[in-house]
Order: structure tokens, then C-alpha cells, then sequence
């Protein structure tokens, strides 16, 4: 579904990702791991088209990347870009005119999952509930592939667990890829199939989450610490 072939990433001097391959299959969620700057956020906005990569090639289900793969593919972006003079509908209204794939009774179904109220006002909203309308307008397309960068950012931690649980019903598990950047490990532990470690932009180990707890006897967490440790 999704194949990094030896990109790498140069923002000036700096170096965003360091010759990085690897291939994700159809059906399967990925977790992507690291610390703030390790490339996380590159490698999601190169496979949405977003970022052109310095140097290699990327494809989605065979085609190479470029903005026009937006059609396939469903962005969760960590950065809050709202119309702040829009109300919750009228960003609903419209993702439905941009995206042919956007569903609007799912999106007012997941309105109501999320407790937001159509008729609100985006700069009244909470961060939280900025955060969960971005969570809405991502899940409402029916895409190939869906990326959700730090998608539990300003969530309460007291009703994240209910969402992941909830996003469950809103994954289809035989057809979409879906790629999680985040920090917010104990919650999506459940959900994610395997797990790439990323470190100053390079891919350093990859685990099959079941095998991780099953082989090694390992949590995420214990591995993450493992993984990372100096």
C-alpha cells in the first residue's frame, strides 16, 4: 500500500529524514514512534503529498506521490488550520465540497460521538474540541490511506480512552492503512498492529506488536524505553 524506497529529507542543513525504506501493508495499523523532531511529522506529510522528499521515491498502491494523491489519502495535520469564522457544519460543508470521498452522515454521526454541537463557532471551541473536529473531518472520507499526526493532542485524559475505542468502528480494518504519529502510547496500544522506532530521521528498529508481548513480553512502552534509552 505505502513504499518508502531510500528517502531522504533536507530542510537546509538540516536533515528531516536520512535515506528511509520501508513498505506498509493494506489492513494494518502502524504506530510511529519517536521524540519531537525525529521525523515523525516529515514521513506522514511526504506520504500525503505535502512534502516533496530531497532524495528517493515514495509510492501509494503503486503510483508515485504527489498532491494529487490527496484523493486517496486522509491527513490528520498536528497544526490547528481552521477558518475561525466558520461554525463546526460549515467546516463539514465544506470537506464535502473539496473531497468526493467525504461521507457527511458519518461526519454527523461522529459529531455526535464527539459531543460537538454543528452550530458552534470554531474560535469558541475548546482545544480539545478543536482537536476532535479534526479527528471527524479525517475518519468521514472513505480513503486508502488514513495518517493521524498527534491525533490525541489536548484530548482530556479522562475521555481519550473512549475515542480510541470508539475510532474502532470507524476503521475499516480490511482496506484502509493507517499510519498514528504520536505520543499518547497507553491508549492506542490496543489498536496498532506493528511499530517503527524513528531517531533523527532515520527508521532504527521495526516490531510486530503481538510478537513484541507474546516473544519478548514486552508492553510498547517497555520497548519504546528500550529502544530510546541513551
Amino acid at each position: 500500500m505505502i513504499e518508502f524506497k531510500n528517502i531522504s529529507k533536507k530542510y537546509g542543513r538540516y536533515s528531516g529524514l536520512e535515506d528511509v525504506s520501508f513498505t506498509l501493508e493494506k489492513g494494518k495499523i502502524y504506530g510511529l514512534i519517536g521524540p519531537n523532531g525525529s521525523g515523525k511529522s516529515t514521513t506522514l506529510k511526504i506520504i500525503a503529498g505535502l512534502v516533496h522528499p530531497s532524495k528517493g521515491t515514495v509510492l501509494v498502491k503503486g503510483t508515485e506521490v504527489d498532491r494529487r494523491i490527496a484523493k486517496e489519502v486522509a491527513y490528520l495535520s498536528e497544526l490547528d488550520i481552521f477558518y475561525q469564522p466558520f461554525k463546526v457544519k460549515d467546516m463539514i460543508d465544506f470537506y464535502a465540497s473539496q473531497f468526493e470521498d467525504f461521507r457527511i452522515e458519518r461526519a454527523n454521526e461522529l459529531l455526535t460521538f464527539m459531543k460537538l454541537d454543528p452550530g458552534k463557532k470554531l474560535k469558541q471551541l475548546s482545544k480539545g474540541n478543536r482537536g476532535r473536529l479534526k479527528l471527524v473531518l479525517a475518519l468521514a472520507r472513505d480513503t486508502s490511506v488514513l495518517l493521524l499526526d498527534e491525533p490525541f493532542s489536548g484530548l482530556d485524559p479522562m475521555v481519550r480512552d473512549s475515542i480510541v475505542k470508539g475510532l474502532l468502528s470507524y476503521i475499516d480494518f480490511e482496506n484502509q492503512t493507517v499510519v498514528i504519529a504520536t505520543h499518547e502510547i497507553d491508549e492506542i496500544e490496543q489498536l496498532l498492529d506493528e511499530v517503527l522506532a524513528i531517531k533523527d530521521g532515520k527508521v532504527i528498529d521495526r516490531q510486530n506488536v503481538e510478537d513484541l508481548r507474546e516473544t519478548k513480553g514486552l508492553s510498547i512502552i517497555q520497548w519504546m524505553k528500550e529502544t530510546f534509552k541513551e
